[in-house]
């Protein structure tokens, strides 16, 4: 773990596919990067839901029937997440607020949620904004319903700082990378192997 000097959190928000939930499970090994680049790709066209999105790629890529791509793209929420994410989101968020920035949809944090076993402070997602990350407007969404200014006592973990960790740090937030399966690395203040040590490290804050 690097840490270069963080101030203590008054809001942490997380990207949730890929740095909470493992995508890689859910979506399986088979043609996973062609899959998450088609989903890229689609987000970058009209707005659609995350759902549609990930049934349109599993139909393109894996040539799956449109009834069994849609079930998969309804469920998303359910895939399993990492083993340290639990317990890691209850020891922090008895610390500071924690919320979603995420591509994905409302119903889908009711199933991450539901995982969980508990609530978080906020789930801010592309259905809600009409937006995909890394669009600004997701964070000026989080700032809005968190009523929390950007500033470096918010701070931001992905698994991804090439594109969702670089739009943080414009915005002033201090810039958590987690280093997940698939991962992809950048600049970032602090540098954790997961949540578990995430939370060591608020704690000791």
């Amino acid at each position: 773990m690097s840490i270069h000097g963080p101030v203590k959190p008054s809001l942490l928000t997380f990207d949730i596919f890929g740095t909470v939930v493992d995508w890689r499970k859910g979506l399986g090994e088979r043609d996973f990067e062609r899959l998450v680049d088609v989903q890229g790709e689609l987000e970058h066209a009209r707005f659609r839901s995350y759902a549609e999105i990930v049934a349109e790629s599993l139909v393109r890529v894996r040539g799956l029937d449109v009834v069994s791509a849609a079930r998969i793209g309804a469920e998303v929420g359910t895939w399993p997440l990492f083993p340290d994410s639990r317990d890691a989101l209850r020891r922090i968020q008895r610390l500071a607020p924690c919320a979603a920035t995420t591509n994905s949809d409302r119903a889908h944090g009711e199933q991450m949620q539901a995982q969980l076993g508990f609530r978080l402070a906020g789930w801010i997602c592309a259905e809600e904004v009409r937006a995909y990350k890394p669009d600004r407007r997701i964070w000026e969404a989080a700032s809005r319903k968190m009523g929390a200014p950007f500033g470096p006592d918010w701070w931001h973990v992905s698994a991804y700082a090439d594109y969702d960790l670089r739009t943080a740090r414009e915005l002033g937030l201090t810039c958590v990378f987690v280093q997940r399966p698939h991962s992809r690395p950048g600049t970032a203040d602090v540098t954790v192997p997961d949540l578990a040590a995430l939370a060591d490290l608020v704690e000791a804050a």
